[in-house]
């Protein structure tokens, strides 16, 4: 019999690989051998294909098959070959049409008794076979929403190997009894349900530091004692956020699809929020394994806020893991046999306590800390990584006053929002042909160049700051990028020397 073969896609990261399956039906003893650098999932397909096979009534033959994973070079993760692995097998006892088998790609795992159980990834391994000229894939009934977000490839759901085999042109007698396909799993909330804006009490300096940062993407930093507000105003800052556009969306619901969190039958439009807790060690956060790579809370949080509450307690080669994807806006991560890239473009939140009883500046209650115990604590933010930090805030108590008043013409979040997509618009009237679409990526050099670098008398206060040493190079580019998100929240052309003048003290307010 000719050697039968079929296609599934190998995901390293956000990207994707074909892999060609051949199957080889040969005399000698019963045995089923999978070739090609399989994990040790897929090693073991073949002990569930053998089962789903003979469960569906189309048994395996009693000879020697082996299967074959190509390129062999590539590595091979997951059960998401199960399917492609049956098809090829089956196929080589003349029972499926070979052409239509070799033009298909397949994803899905296969359970005992023959159905098809939905897999992590599928979006990014449609949008890899459509990148590669597939035009037919086959996935789990569970996952085909999920699969048909993707244009210009036909999707074909299945719910048990007898779908995907009649498919393929087997003759097969119905089944004695209908078959309940296994569903995917429920779906999370893209993002959670924070509140609104309009719940924030006092704290106009920082409500109106919240639009700056969402008009140009720029980091945040806020200090301030337990209670304040930290967590609260961190938590409106993506509500402020203005929706995904097409390509974003395919990325940010891409890693929730590699993540196992689902998708459904809409792309991710609404930017995510992440706020993993201080314990979390460097590959949950970057993202990693030793075998499987998955995304960590950096990809999880594309195009969207990381926030680090008591940022302090992390530990510092985690927090200084942030400084490389928060200059190239991608993460890549390196094993012994592949090279995975995740997309890592977010807005960094941090919050932070004054020092470890955190009660040093407030006034309520005596701090019991030494001046070298309130150092080291805050110096575990390392200088590299809070020079990366546009906007630097101090947040204090609100006042009983405050608390018990009226709250009457408090701005919500979607009056915000509306401030923040008017003022985006100018930004990328005016970055756009270059190619930026937020103030925080664009580069230095253009900021200080003839055509936008700005009059003597509008930044004299920056350049003062940067002879006396209070500011860095970058910093001094970091205070020009917020200055323009200042002044395109204002709707004016330019800054001025009063938007300097506020991006400086953002820059330098704790």
């Amino acid at each position: 019999m000719a050697v039968a073969r079929t296609r599934a896609v190998a995901l390293t990261g956000v990207d994707g690989a074909l892999v060609e399956i051949e199957a080889d039906l040969a005399n000698g003893l019963p045995a089923f051998t999978i070739i090609g650098l399989p994990d040790a999932a897929l090693g073991e397909a073949k002990d569930r294909v053998r089962a789903a096979a003979a469960n569906s009534g189309v048994d395996l033959p009693s000879r020697k098959v082996t299967v074959n994973l190509s390129p062999a070079s590539l590595p091979k993760h997951g059960s998401g070959f199960d399917v492609g692995i049956a098809v090829a097998a089956l196929a080589t006892t003349g029972m499926l049409d070979l052409d239509r088998v070799a033009d298909t790609v397949h994803l899905g795992e296969l359970s005992l008794d023959g159905r098809l159980r939905p897999v992590a990834g599928v979006l990014p391994a449609v949008l890899a076979a459509r990148r590669s000229g597939a035009r037919l894939v086959v996935v789990p009934w569970g996952n085909r929403d999920e699969a048909e977000l993707v244009p210009g490839i036909r999707v074909e759901g299945a719910a048990t190997l007898r779908d995907v085999l009649a498919l393929h042109g087997a003759e097969l007698d119905p089944p004695a009894e209908p078959v309940e396909p296994i569903a995917s799993p429920p779906l999370t909330d893209e993002a959670p349900t924070a509140g609104d804006l309009s719940d924030v009490i006092g704290h106009p300096e920082a409500i109106e530091a919240l639009q700056v940062a969402a008009v140009g993407g720029h980091h945040l930093m806020m200090l301030g004692p337990p209670g304040a507000g930290k967590t609260l105003l961190a938590s409106r800052l993506a509500g402020l956020l203005p929706d995904l556009g097409p390509d974003a969306a395919i990325e940010v619901s891409s890693v929730r699809s590699l993540a196992g969190l689902g998708v459904g039958s809409r792309l991710i439009t609404r930017p995510p929020f992440e706020a993993p807790h201080h314990s979390a060690t460097m590959a949950s956060l970057v993202g990693g394994g030793s075998g499987l790579i998955r995304p960590g809370a950096v990809s999880r949080a594309a195009h969207g806020v990381l926030f680090l509450d008591e940022a302090p307690e992390f530990s510092g080669a985690v927090l200084d893991a942030l400084r490389q994807p928060l200059e190239t806006g991608e993460i890549t991560i390196h094993r012994a046999r592949t090279v995975a890239r995740f997309p890592a473009r977010f807005q960094l939140v941090l919050a932070a306590n004054p020092c470890p009883c955190g009660q040093a500046g407030t006034g309520d209650a005596e701090c019991t800390c030494t001046p070298n115990t309130r150092r080291r604590y805050l110096a575990r933010l390392s200088g590299p990584l809070l020079d990366r930090v546009d906007l630097r805030l101090t947040v204090r108590r609100v006042s009983a006053v405050q608390l018990t008043g009226e709250a009457e013409g408090a701005l919500t979040s979607a009056q915000a929002r509306d401030r923040v997509v008017a003022a985006r618009e100018r930004t990328r009237a005016r970055w756009g042909d270059e190619g930026w679409m937020l103030n925080a990526h664009v580069p230095g050099t253009p900021l200080r160049g003839p055509k936008w670098r700005l009059a003597p008398g509008d930044r004299a206060l920056l350049d003062r700051a940067l002879e006396r040493g209070a500011i860095t190079m970058r910093g001094y580019d970091r205070v020009l990028r917020v200055a323009w998100s200042i002044a395109d929240l204002e709707g004016d052309d330019r800054p001025r020397a009063e938007h300097v003048g506020r991006a400086l003290f953002l820059r330098k307010g704790i």
